[in-house]
């Protein structure tokens, strides 16, 4: 039973995961408020361990756990479930429509890839364009897509690489020209804009409501809508954006960490060959399904800008319209863009039973009295930087529950003022 226990998870994980299970139950009837805490640590272990285990199945457990022993209950569980409801929309709902765009977003980074000469500016449009997508589709969504492109032109460029093929017409076979010190370029050339775009997704889903899960649960405790979020956040999210580009330019100059390196031009002229190619090679339906996904983009940009209905419902309005005019009517089909983000989801109602147990216990209300007693203009700093150090250890979406939650508690009970609060 143990070797299946956690499936492939290294064995002091899966011991440790035992340990917290077995220690818990003595501890609880010892201080039920010091066992509610370290199942806070517990639980954040798990987070930090995800590349070990994925923390729905080990944080799962002490979930489950947390509502064997009554530290809270099915019923608040269940609240904060129905309270955070359109956060689960838009994972479900949202992330799911994005997946019928993506040969659309895959078409417009090839053409990017393909089109841009220099690589300083290849590597500012990948930020942007990055940012961009971010702010109104699903952050993960594009950096999957990205690093799809990537992937996809690793696979041309070995494809070319094991063939007899001469692409660039230069009489010298593709696989000779494209070995050696051209291949490791070309792995650090792919590598730097993949890093690019990732941070450019980071820089974009800050600054509204849809590109990360946490802003929305924010968001709809603070009574935002798609433009009131961006307006908010807009004095911190837009020069962080900037200096992103900043940092864009200083690391593509310098060559530092790696960055800097640039295309090849023979791989280039091959993949450029290669993708005209491939382009003649779309059929009608696949062009047909790229002017859908395009409609659909605006669609979705007018619909969240004009905050037509909850960003779930926009997301499964997204699904129907495109599946419909791609004649996408299969069960088994559709099924597929669901995967992504339903182990996710599950992840997140499992924080909601951890942020059911800390509200049950009142865990953070003397943390968070003693830093509203500090002087009101030090308290965004603290929380700042406490929120950045949780975050970097576990995940944003828990962190996000967890402070909104006591935050609006102590707003609500006249601690704070609205102006302070927001």
């Amino acid at each position: 039973m143990f070797k299946y226990f956690l499936g492939n998870s290294p064995k002091w994980f899966k011991l440790t995961m035992i340990t917290f299970l077995i220690v818990n139950i003595p501890l609880y009837f010892i201080n039920p408020t010091v066992c509610a805490w370290l199942f806070i640590g517990e639980f954040i272990f798990t987070l930090a361990m995800a590349l070990k285990c994925y923390p729905l199945q080990s944080g799962g457990l002490l979930a489950i756990q947390i509502l064997a022993l009554g530290l809270t209950s099915p019923k608040h569980a269940y609240n904060e479930v129905s309270q955070n409801l359109e956060v689960i929309l838009l994972l479900v709902f949202m992330v799911a429509g994005i997946y019928f765009m993506k040969p659309l977003l895959m078409y417009i980074f090839s053409k990017a890839f393909t089109k841009i000469r220099s690589k300083l500016v290849l590597s500012l449009l990948f930020v942007f364009l990055a940012a961009v997508l971010s702010a109104f589709l699903d952050a993960l969504t594009v950096m999957a897509v990205l690093i799809s492109v990537a992937v996809g032109f690793y696979g041309v460029y070995h494809k070319i690489h094991s063939s007899s093929s001469d692409h660039d017409h230069s009489g010298t076979l593709d696989r000779e020209e494209l070995s050696g010190e051209t291949l490791e370029q070309f792995r650090s050339f792919l590598r730097s804009l993949i890093m690019h775009g990732a941070v450019g997704t980071a820089l974009g889903g800050v600054c509204t409501l849809v590109g990360e899960p946490q802003n929305l649960l924010i968001g709809e405790r603070m009574g935002w809508n798609f433009i009131d979020f961006f307006l908010q956040m807009m004095p911190i999210t837009i020069p962080v954006l900037f200096c992103g580009l900043l940092t864009t330019v200083v690391l593509e100059l310098t060559g530092w960490f790696g960055f800097g390196a640039k295309l090849p031009e023979v791989a280039k002229t091959i993949i450029e060959n290669y993708t005209e190619e491939e382009d003649k090679k779309r059929t009608e339906k696949q062009k047909l399904g790229l002017k859908v996904q395009a409609i659909a983009a605006i669609l979705l940009i007018i619909g969240l800008a004009l905050h037509v209905a909850p960003v779930g419902l926009i997301g499964l309005a997204l699904i129907i319209f495109q599946t419909a005019f791609m004649g996408i009517t299969e069960e088994h089909a559709l099924g597929h863009a669901f995967e992504e983000a339903l182990p996710f989801t599950g992840l997140l109602v499992v924080f909601f039973v951890v942020v059911a147990m800390i509200h049950d216990q009142h865990l953070f209300k003397p943390i968070i009295e003693g830093a509203l007693a500090m002087p009101v203009e030090q308290q965004p700093g603290l929380f700042y930087i406490a929120n950045g150090v949780l975050s970097a250890i576990s995940d944003n979406v828990f962190v996000a529950t967890v402070y909104i939650g006591e935050v609006e508690a102590a707003f609500k009970s006249g601690q704070i003022t609205r102006e302070h609060f927001e």
